[in-house]
């Protein structure tokens, strides 16, 4: 009997090794997790955390990173999940948009403390859940977005099972049949577009979460489909209903290219397609420009980025939240030329309000571009008529912390900091939970996580 495509997939999985992983890899891997653990400390604070915490109802030994209250694995997977990608601040990919690590790193972190393995464990659980999502999301690109699902939760569930599966060290048949039960646990609708509702920010703890819980299972010897990714009845069909799934990117150079070594990593806390254009404002800013020469301002966008950042455009020049402003086109370009910046200080309630950045991104509209390079590359441009007659041209020809232009660890790390400054925490206390996770792959147990990165000792 021939090897299903999920048992080609496990069968790499479960031979994984630290040596085989590429030095760039290792280098991604840890700095998405410095990424991941300032986000949950900036997030910790914000109401939406407080509330989920609340509401769960396991008490355990696994840490939520920047809250007091320990939890058992599926808690903290899904409050770090939640955390990590709340506020849209989170890694991505070019090509084919996906979250990578929101759904991993928890699941992994998660797991270690659980069962107390060693920090190495830890580490090839985040590299082997990183490179499985962006391995899974070449199968079908753009279509489980086309089906009204949400590829972090669905494709997430999944990665979360290749993580906690090499954590653990579970064999071929062991991983295979995590697959086939994370299969039937994958969730995520895209309906929080309508109202930028917080729904979006339950889908990758959820499927960190269900990773979690579909490796454990699988441990046990249960019964799943060897077939889940190929089968009559897949995960494709179900998700990716338009597509022709097409497994070869999936497969291909396994063990040796690394696809997770071209992660994003994000510069500005909003929808990732907004960024170029955010760069092009800043610069109009830069050049002295002030707001009331402004007439009016034209895009030119792929069409793929429409639906999610641009319609309908009423909303768009007001969004209701500062939630929903992450996914506003006109209110992120609006903001960025007031103040220079699209962080965590641009999206709260109250500066969605601010009339002065409501009347700018009132007079920002868009154009189709046929030859636009969405989603191969993410771009901007901007034409700006000026009240005198004039008009400015300026395009970003990459997204900033992509491939084309890559943050350094610097950059990275800094933002780690603010992040954690945001989070209320002090810098002595953000520093040991760096030191603890740029060296995690040396500790010989997870015992200490929790004391450098709760909130107990802050």
């Amino acid at each position: 009997m021939h090897d299903t495509v999920t048992e080609k997939f496990s069968s790499w999985l479960s031979s994984f090794q630290i040596s085989d992983v590429s030095t760039r890899m290792k280098e991604v891997a840890i700095l998405d997790l410095v990424d991941a653990a300032g986000l949950c400390v900036a997030a910790a604070p914000e109401v939406y955390a407080k509330q989920l915490i609340s509401s769960w109802d396991n008490d355990g030994t696994c840490t939520a990173i920047g809250h007091a209250r320990s939890l058992d694995a599926a808690g903290a997977a899904l409050l770090n999940g939640v955390g990590t990608h709340g506020e849209d601040f989170d890694d991505t990919l070019e090509g084919a948009p996906i979250r990578v690590g929101a759904m991993t790193i928890p699941a992994a972190l998660a797991v270690g403390e659980r069962f107390n393995l060693s920090g190495e464990r830890v580490f090839l659980g985040i590299c082997a859940g990183l490179e499985a999502v962006c391995r899974i999301n070449t199968v079908a690109p753009g279509h489980i977005h086309k089906a009204g699902f949400h590829p972090v939760g669905v494709i997430g569930a999944l990665g979360a099972a290749a993580a906690s599966s090499v954590t653990l060290g579970l064999n071929k048949a062991q991983t295979t049949a995590a697959f086939g039960i994370a299969g039937s646990l994958s969730s995520g609708i895209l309906e929080y577009l309508t109202e930028g509702s917080w729904t979006k920010r339950l889908h990758p703890g959820w499927a960190a979460q269900s990773g979690i819980k579909a490796a454990i299972i699988a441990k046990s010897g249960f019964f799943a489909p060897r077939t889940v990714l190929d089968g009559p009845n897949s995960f494709f069909r179900a998700f990716a209903p338009t597509s022709e799934p097409d497994f070869f990117d999936m497969l291909d150079g396994i063990g040796s290219k690394w696809l997770a070594e071209d992660i994003v990593f994000k510069p500005y806390a909003c929808g990732t397609m907004i960024h170029p254009y955010i760069d092009c404002m800043i610069e109009l800013r830069r050049r002295g420009t002030k707001v009331d020469q402004i007439k009016r301002i034209r895009c030119k966008t792929g069409e793929g980025l429409v639906h999610r950042l641009w319609e309908p455009l009423a909303a768009k020049h007001a969004p209701p939240s500062g939630y929903a402003a992450k996914f506003s086109m006109p209110f992120c370009m609006a903001v960025s030329f007031f103040d220079g910046d699209a962080g965590l200080n641009q999206f709260s309630d109250q500066r969605v309000g601010d009339p002065d950045v409501l009347g700018l991104a009132e007079r920002i509209s868009y154009e189709i571009d046929p030859d636009n390079e969405y989603p191969q590359n993410y771009t901007g441009h901007i034409k700006v008529e000026l009240s005198s007659g004039g008009c400015i041209e300026i395009d970003q020809p990459h997204m900033r912390g992509g491939k084309r232009e890559p943050l350094t660890e610097k950059q990275i790390t800094e933002k780690f900091a603010n992040n954690c400054v945001h989070g209320g925490w002090k810098r002595d206390k953000y520093e040991a939970l760096l030191e603890f996770l740029m060296n995690i792959a040396s500790r010989q147990d997870m015992a200490g996580f929790g004391r450098v990165a709760s909130a107990t000792s802050n």
